[in-house]
């Protein structure tokens, strides 16, 4: 609302620089944290971010030659597709999306498993236009009760979806325990440290195993050494999976043929390697140097980036199927999508926070993995080294967090044992079909400002 107001009356000049210096404020008060990775890398995010506002007040510009009834919707799909729009280029950044503020309010967001959470994004942005509208146009009746209509069915539509009681009897019981090791990242790759981490890990997987779980999960890059070069601690990883005869998923970086691969590894009860999985979508600036050889200097800015993407969907067999999502992948809805549709029946999500401190990022990372659930109704299993670790059911909510006596959930060590369940059901409409809303809005303002300009011309 108040981008709104400031935006009114202004010049396309005007318009666009106040727009650019709103981003430039909400990307500085959301990465925030971004800092103790690093200062350049974050000054050059928050500035390409801020852009993205920049268009959207331009869109506003030229909505002002628009009726009211056209406007409501021109601008809701405006901000809605250069969200995708963010989301996608160069290689994508779908942070804050601002429909991610409501991944508490669950009669809302159940609209995800038709259209994404681009849908949630949309309604918010239209009811905010609604009330601007209010006060700097006149209304007509009709256009609110429109409003009214459409809250009614997402709110209907919600509640309708979260009254339904599950049917225990087609749903197969998964046990499983998730494990936060909180280790500081200064000693995650100190030698001197392996000791003690693997120490960590085992005493809280011995914990776990009290649970009887069918699978335990560390968290991303949890083992101390390199998979494939670093044999001694992964011998005693393998060695604690048989001796508990349990399934374990463990975080790990891989060293094979002279490339790096950050990769999530499943160890089966009889302690031996069952199969792997290399993250297939890379953090810019943090696991890889985008346009290095065209600018070198890039390399000053980044802690990594050696990291090699994988290249297949990998989806673990055992004790169900599953698929892995590491680190930031959480937020790409199209990667959760294709694993669900080659017949995952549940997502986990692996991660390390431990970088950004004690911050808001962890809980702005937690948001997607809700989206994520309800938009291919599964359940999701969360570890995390310090950041958020438990449990998101297919309708978003959210259980069994690790907390301390103080119910603190980052920066404490724990684990958390839940039976998820498995169903074979059909799937979402937005499993089956991705992102047809974003057609929709790029269509429905493609001929919003053809019918404009034809109108001018006239």
């Amino acid at each position: 609302m108040p981008l709104l107001i400031a935006l009114d009356n202004q010049s396309l000049r005007r318009a666009f620089f106040i727009a650019y210096f709103c981003g430039v404020v909400f990307w500085s008060l959301t990465v925030y944290w971004l800092i103790h990775v690093t200062l350049l890398g974050q000054i050059i995010l928050i500035l390409y971010l801020a852009l993205y506002f920049s268009l959207f007040g331009a869109a506003f510009y030229f909505s002002r030659s628009l009726s009211s009834a056209s406007c409501l919707f021109f601008l809701p799909a405006s901000w809605v597709l250069l969200e995708y729009l963010r989301s996608h280029l160069f290689t994508g950044f779908p942070w804050a999306l601002i429909g991610f503020s409501q991944y508490k309010n669950l009669p809302v967001i159940q609209i995800a498993d038709l259209i994404g959470a681009w849908g949630v994004c949309f309604l918010i942005v239209l009811f905010n236009v609604v009330f601007y509208l209010s006060i700097r146009r006149r209304v007509s009746r009709r256009i609110i009760l429109v409003c009214v209509l459409i809250l009614l069915l997402v709110l209907g539509y919600g509640l309708f979806k979260l009254s339904l009681k599950a049917n225990r009897e087609n749903q197969i019981p998964l046990r499983i325990s998730v494990i936060q090791g909180n280790i500081p990242q200064n000693l995650k790759w100190d030698r001197r440290a392996i000791a003690f981490i693997q120490n960590r890990y085992r005493e809280l997987t011995l914990a776990a195993a009290l649970d009887k779980p069918a699978l335990i999960i560390w968290p991303e890059a949890a083992v101390p050494g390199l998979f494939g070069r670093d044999d001694d601690e992964f011998i005693q990883v393998l060695s604690l999976a048989g001796q508990l005869k349990v399934n374990l998923l463990a975080g790990a970086v891989a060293y094979a043929d002279g490339d790096y691969f950050n990769r999530a590894l499943l160890i089966g009860p009889e302690g031996a390697l069952v199969e792997n999985y290399n993250k297939l979508h890379l953090v810019p600036f943090g696991e890889y140097i985008p346009l290095k050889n065209i600018f070198p200097f890039l390399e000053t800015i980044a802690p990594i980036g050696d990291i090699q993407k994988g290249k297949e969907y990998t989806i673990f067999r055992q004790p169900a199927p599953f698929g892995v999502l590491i680190c930031f992948e959480d937020l790409f809805p199209e990667l959760s999508r294709e694993f669900v549709k080659r017949g995952a029946k549940f997502l986990v999500n692996i991660t390390n926070d431990a970088w950004y401190k004690e911050t808001g990022a962890s809980y702005q990372h937690f948001a997607a993995s809700v989206f994520r659930s309800v938009e291919n109704r599964v359940y999701l299993a969360r570890a995390a080294n310090t950041g958020i670790s438990g449990f998101i059911d297919p309708f978003g909510r959210i259980s069994g967090l690790v907390r301390n006596i103080q119910g603190k959930e980052i920066f404490v060590q724990g684990y958390s044992s839940q039976n998820i369940y498995l169903v074979d059901g059909k799937p979402t409409l937005y499993n089956r079909y991705g992102d047809f809303f974003i057609v929709f809005c790029l269509l429905f303002n493609i001929g919003i400002v053809i019918y404009a300009l034809k109108k001018r011309n006239r």
